[in-house]
């Protein structure tokens, strides 16, 4: 039985991933990567300091790619905060979730700058019993840690957690972790996840889908 839900946070609780993909590509390009913004979406995915270490390996320090991960995302706040907003029908479903006890987190591969841009813009974390951010894994999705450290925040079986993703890789997480995956559709297509087998269906928000009808 289902006593949890686990939310990534970009793209599933937030319409935003376009905002991060032309942060990104801006930036890239201005360091002389030259790829385009097709090619920025596959990128863009995991931690920021593995982002910049894909594109450009071993050019950058710690310390470096620290410093441009925060340009970027402060970047990405400014142009995206005039949209901020939960995805239809998100609201009522978290209030509905956390009223009748069931237990909520966010594992996300964006760093808590980010996430707490979202819980406190739009004053929903007392909602959420686990936050798992970038910086409380080793490993970044499709390695399971993410999910996995959400469930034991929330003091729950793997197999007792729902996750909401829009991702492939955070689907494959899920499936890693042994979760069942629910797809909220946004830039990618349902072909792209035509591999994995852990979803129970597609949803364009979440005026589309039941509490009850998820607790099986």
């Amino acid at each position: 039985m289902i006593k949890g839900f686990v939310f990534d946070l970009n793209g599933t609780m937030i319409d935003d991933m376009e905002y991060h993909i032309k942060a990104w590509h801006r930036i890239l390009n201005d360091l002389g990567a030259s790829i385009s913004l097709e090619r920025m979406k596959e990128e863009c995915y995991g931690k920021n300091h593995e982002l910049l270490e894909r594109m450009f390996p071993g050019r950058f320090t710690y310390e470096e790619k620290d410093a441009m991960s925060y340009e970027k995302e402060k970047a990405y706040q400014a142009a995206f905060r005039p949209q901020l907003k939960l995805l239809p029908g998100l609201e009522s479903f978290i209030k509905e979730a956390f009223d009748r006890g069931i237990k909520m987190s966010i594992g996300s591969a964006a760093i808590m700058f980010n996430i707490d841009f979202v819980l406190d813009g739009l004053n929903i974390r007392p909602y959420f019993h686990t936050l798992v951010s970038a910086d409380d894994v080793s490993s970044s999705k499709p390695n399971p840690e993410t999910f996995l450290k959400c469930a034991a925040g929330m003091g729950l079986e793997p197999e007792e957690c729902l996750v909401f993703e829009d991702a492939p890789k955070g689907v494959l997480c899920a499936q890693n972790a042994g979760m069942k995956c629910i797809v909220i559709k946004g830039i990618h297509t349902e072909e792209e996840f035509a591999d994995l087998k852990n979803i129970t269906e597609y949803i364009d928000d979440y005026t589309q889908v039941s509490i009850d009808s998820l607790l099986v």
